[in-house]
């Protein structure tokens, strides 16, 4: 019993801790949104794949940078309706 308990509170630590792992709550959109962001963060952050993407696209890689910033905006569209007794 002791055990369950110590991994459930280290997993509360680690989700309050790291956004991008979520919790109980998180919805569908919100980790997509959540995992779309991580990848276009890595995209921006690893030169090579940046390159990759200007050569593909036959853009200068910093209007290929520009886009991939434009769409960490609203990297799945716009947010679900909510019901209102939320």
């Amino acid at each position: 019993m002791v055990d369950r308990y110590n991994i459930h509170s280290q997993l509360e630590h680690l989700q309050s801790k790291y956004v991008g792992t979520g919790h109980s709550d998180t919805t569908k959109f919100e980790w997509l949104v959540n995992q779309q962001r991580d990848s276009v963060a890595s995209y921006i952050g690893h030169n090579n794949l940046l390159e990759f993407f200007a050569i593909a696209e036959n853009e200068a890689k910093a209007r290929v940078k520009f886009n991939l910033q434009k769409k960490m905006l609203q990297p799945c569209g716009r947010p679900p309706e909510r019901p209102e007794w939320e």
